[in-house]
């Protein structure tokens, strides 16, 4: 008892001058995001929430299992194409993130291009971003046109850009987006400068990573053929009544399962190799 009582008072004499000991500090304001799930959908070009993904996942995963097991009546078969056919959507977002991406990087430079025109005839920085909606390649004017609408709406430069940033949902964008907000916020007249800059590195940038893609490229094409070819042939073999019988004993079970697990591994080790590094959003 004598024990207890000591560390309680212990304890209310530390929690009594713990504001002096530790005083609170100021805490960096965090602005909630999304997850995983919903950047994917942004970054991919589309604005549904994550559980749109989830019910695109779950249908997926569904229908590819049902007509596996309608087709060869073997459950350790469905099942794997039932784990394949919920993982479609989400590499049909991640391949047209990457396609979405590819695409950007060539029309970026042409927007530094029109910003440093629109400067260089005296057009206020605000105005100079809006006219994009114009001015600048098709598949970016969505974004500056809700830029345009945010900045005539409310008037507040931040929060316009902030909001273009989560539209675009590009790294190279958010550079783009960043240096405007710095020379608009510390003013200066090295901006034409840094954006010449800026799309001159991002120019050479895009040529260099067509070149490597397109000798890589083999690389994945090889790795979907050799996921695939395996799986088509069972299934061919599964349509006979003897060979459905010979994968439903626990054995072939178990030869599915261990085949799956292998060609998963196998696929993303050739995934992995001709993968390039993407540019993280650093700004983001």
């Amino acid at each position: 008892m004598t024990l207890l009582l000591g560390a309680l008072l212990a304890a209310g004499v530390v929690l009594v001058a713990s504001p002096w000991l530790w005083p609170a500090g100021e805490r960096a304001v965090r602005i909630p995001r999304g997850g995983a799930s919903t950047r994917l959908l942004r970054e991919a070009g589309f604005r549904a929430d994550a559980r749109a993904l989830a019910v695109s996942v779950v249908a997926g995963g569904l229908v590819a299992g049902s007509v596996a097991w309608l087709m060869t009546g073997t459950p350790a078969f469905a099942l794997v194409l039932a784990l394949a056919g919920a993982a479609m959507p989400v590499v049909f977002l991640r391949a047209r993130r990457h396609r979405l991406l590819r695409l950007r990087r060539g029309l970026w430079p042409d927007v530094c291009d029109l910003l440093i025109a629109s400067i260089r005839v005296g057009m206020p920085l605000p105005d100079a971003v809006a006219a994009l909606e114009e001015a600048a390649p098709a598949p970016l004017r969505p974004a500056f046109a809700a830029f345009a609408r945010d900045l005539h709406a409310t008037g507040r430069f931040d929060a316009a850009a902030a909001q273009l940033k989560e539209a675009l949902a590009d790294p190279v964008g958010d550079r783009i987006v960043e240096t405007l907000r710095m020379a608009r916020e510390v003013g200066g007249t090295e901006l034409t400068t840094v954006l010449r800059a800026l799309s001159g590195s991002v120019r050479a940038e895009a040529a260099l990573r067509a070149e490597v893609e397109a000798r890589q490229s083999w690389i994945r094409g090889a790795a979907v053929l050799g996921a695939i070819a395996p799986w088509a042939i069972l299934g061919l073999l599964l349509l006979r009544p003897e060979g459905a019988s010979a994968y439903t004993s626990p054995e072939g079970v178990a030869l599915i399962l261990g085949g799956a697990a292998v060609s998963f591994v196998a696929f993303r080790i050739m995934l992995r190799i001709g993968r390039l590094p993407e540019p993280r959003r650093w700004f983001r």
